[in-house]
């Protein structure tokens, strides 16, 4: 089978031990199991982390990194991809409104507008988020209008996390 390990980047360096050891021996043990189970599964890893960068850092275990480094297909953030965020906006407007009954629903020019001038820090599930908030605030209506977006994509603010604990910055969008 195939084994995703979504945000591969958070795995803690204990989980990576005993992760690496699943792989090469071929075998997991489950807890208080005395039974050895057969593993065979191709690996797929996702993460938004520059992985080598935290390998030098101490936090990612290089043999981690180099068995999952085997082929790198690199996906360019939302805000790069110029045409996909009306195509994902329409995909998951559809998804959530078949989701809670609703009808179906279109985004309105002024609220696409504001979509496309949002950077969208939180990627695809940050789209994904405020598109169904959108849909859910319409309710029966069949359009999502400027006003069912959250405010901060309505006034044109973006939510930017700081380098360290320090909380947000907000800067204009």
């Amino acid at each position: 089978g195939t084994l995703f390990l979504d945000e591969v980047g958070e795995v803690p360096l204990r989980m990576q031990v005993k992760f690496l050891h699943a792989v090469e021996n071929k075998f997991i043990q489950r807890v208080g199991g005395t039974k050895k189970i057969e593993v065979d599964v191709r690996i797929v890893a996702a993460t938004n982390r520059d992985l080598w960068a935290a390998v030098e850092q101490g936090r990612f275990r290089e043999d981690m990194y180099y068995r999952l480094d085997v082929l790198r297909i690199r996906m360019p953030s939302l805000r790069e991809r110029d045409g996909d965020l009306r195509l994902l906006g329409e995909y998951l407007v559809r998804k959530a409104s078949l989701e809670y009954g609703t009808a179906a629903k279109r985004i309105s020019d002024d609220a696409f507008r504001a979509l496309e001038a949002h950077s969208w820090p939180g990627n695809v599930r940050e789209l994904e988020n405020v598109l169904r908030r959108a849909v859910a605030a319409a309710g029966p209506r069949r359009i999502i209008h400027l006003g069912d977006l959250d405010r901060n994509l309505r006034t044109g603010v973006s939510v930017v996390r700081s380098g360290g604990d320090e909380g947000l910055d907000l800067e204009p969008g």
